[in-house]
């Protein structure tokens, strides 16, 4: 595990704004609104509220959110990647930090423009955390095992463990509140999925007359490999080569950079790829 002062300090630099960020929407619209985001987040939140209204106790977030994380970390380090994980330590003591030394200030006391505005600055905060190499814990690190080790999309498991949480929130405080924080959570999953895609794949049909060329380009773009079929045009019927491949949907813009660059005649299908079976290169955690 080496340290590039360069990257390295771009990336510490990011995290520190990602939970200040983080913070500042917990203070600002998650609690205003009395909404729980999901996650570890939402679990500490709402064990925060539950030792307040039933037990009279004040119990810092920072203490909660830790214990919260700590099988999560264990994960990381073990399966996931030793840098990684430390970046996301730090992600998630910083975040614990800021909200508990940030003052609660009320933006606005509509609880649909909370609902709505806290999931785009939710969703936000967590993609670019998580391109920086980090992660704000939690079932993150669950997430981004089930994705990287088991090749299986975690958002399924993810809406469950949300679903258990928005489950309890409304048995014990109502759920006015509870589905207001569906809304939160579905706003923060849509502007995650647009801005993070490194877990998503998209299929390349591309027909062109240097096959190998456009394969080579692909490979040292993405890391990933192509498959090179024959096939015949129905007009003309001249023998066509087609290069298929998957790659990363977050690196599907600079492969059909560099396709183009080795043909500008290629014809090119790029689709959404709804599942992969089978060994697909995922991308390393340090």
């Amino acid at each position: 595990m080496k340290f590039d002062w360069k990257n390295d300090t771009k990336k510490i630099c990011i995290v520190v704004l990602c939970a200040l960020g983080m913070a500042l929407n917990i203070k600002t619209f998650v609690r205003t609104g009395g909404l729980y985001p999901g996650g570890a987040t939402g679990l500490s939140i709402l064990l925060q509220r539950v030792a307040e209204s039933f037990w009279g106790l004040q119990i810092p977030y920072s203490v909660i959110n830790i214990l919260m994380n700590a099988f999560p970390v264990y994960i990381g380090f073990r399966f996931i990647g030793r840098k990684f994980t430390m970046y996301s330590c730090l992600m998630i003591l910083l975040t614990g930090f800021f909200t508990d030394l940030i003052p609660a200030r009320v933006i606005t006391q509509d609880i649909l423009l909370i609902s709505v505005f806290g999931g785009i600055i939710n969703g936000f905060v967590v993609s670019m955390c998580l391109s920086s190499g980090a992660t704000t814990g939690g079932t993150d690190f669950i997430g981004i095992y089930l994705s990287q080790k088991k090749g299986v999309d975690s958002f399924s498991f993810v809406l469950a463990i949300n679903a258990v949480i928005l489950a309890a929130s409304g048995l014990l405080f109502g759920w006015d509140k509870a589905l207001y924080s569906m809304i939160f959570q579905y706003v923060s999953t849509q502007v995650l999925r647009a801005m993070y895609r490194i877990y998503q794949q998209d299929t390349l049909l591309i027909v062109t007359e240097y096959p190998q060329e456009v394969a080579h380009a692909i490979h040292d773009v993405s890391g990933h490999g192509a498959t090179i079929l024959e096939g015949e045009g129905t007009h003309d019927h001249h023998t066509r080569k087609i290069v298929y491949s998957v790659i990363s949907s977050a690196q599907s813009r600079q492969v059909l950079d560099a396709v183009r660059k080795v043909d500008r005649e290629a014809f090119i299908n790029h689709m959404r790829t709804q599942a992969v079976i089978g060994h697909f290169r995922q991308p390393v955690r340090d």
